[in-house]
């Protein structure tokens, strides 16, 4: 059982709350008992279990190594206030081969909580994959694992260059629409196309206008109150259940 801070693995852990750390090992770490199980029913390796001493848990996890910790530790690693006891070190892996007709996305999408929301969401309606632009935060960023709730690994999800990707995806017999609010179409009053691509824009900017230049459709959801604008994540899930209904 490891006992000190100092303890060597405990410094590699720790790593891997930076991006950095997690891209030189190419693992990354979460935590709490939910997320583990979901990690554990996915394909995704699950390279070590940790777990606070004295604390039971299921026999699946005797299939993977399992290393104890005390309750110093394991706070140490964590980046939640009240850890649950136990954290897990995933492999990364390549992203799967998309088969489907809904793919969501992300254009510069800077808060951890909105973009964990928003794959989670995405899982939820039933899309078949994400695809994050660049400037968008890290998919295995502390905060975004935790608000997927263990959605990340339920679809792929993958960072990908969005001027590169929309004309593969055009060719490949996707219409496009982004969602903007200038010179845009209300998105109830429109026919949903056999194979859609959404994308979602940044918080505050929006999507960059030589994205929504690439799109075919740019669609609006109607604000009939007094507020500017819809949080990115509520908006998403709007789009991405009509799309899919």
């Amino acid at each position: 059982m490891i006992t000190s801070v100092q303890n060597e693995k405990v410094k590699q852990w720790n790593k891997l709350h930076k991006r950095k750390g997690r891209t030189k090992s190419e693992t990354f770490l979460i935590e709490g008992f939910h997320v583990v199980e979901e990690a554990h029913k996915s394909e995704w390796e699950i390279v070590e279990i940790i777990v606070q001493e004295d604390r039971q848990y299921p026999n699946w996890f005797e299939n993977y190594m399992v290393t104890e910790v005390s309750e110093k530790v394991l706070r140490h690693i964590a980046s939640t206030e009240t850890p649950q006891g136990v954290s897990a070190i995933i492999k990364m892996k390549e992203p799967e081969v998309i088969i489907g007709d809904s793919i969501l996305l992300i254009d510069s999408i800077q808060d951890p909580g909105n973009l964990g929301t928003v794959i989670r969401t995405a899982d939820a309606a039933g899309f078949d994959a994400v695809m994050l632009g660049d400037n968008t935060v890290d998919m295995y960023n502390d905060k975004v694992i935790r608000s997927t709730q263990g959605s990340l690994f339920h679809l792929p999800i993958s960072h990908v260059n969005l001027k590169e990707k929309l004309p593969q995806l055009k060719a490949e017999g996707f219409s496009v629409w982004a969602s903007a609010l200038s010179n845009a179409r209300p998105f109830d009053k429109l026919e949903v196309p056999e194979k859609t691509a959404l994308i979602i824009g940044n918080e505050g900017a929006g999507i960059q206008s030589e994205i929504v230049d690439l799109a075919d459709t740019v669609v609006k959801i109607p604000i009939y109150g007094e507020a500017e604008s819809l949080n990115v994540s509520v908006a998403a899930g709007i789009l991405m259940y009509y799309i899919k209904m």
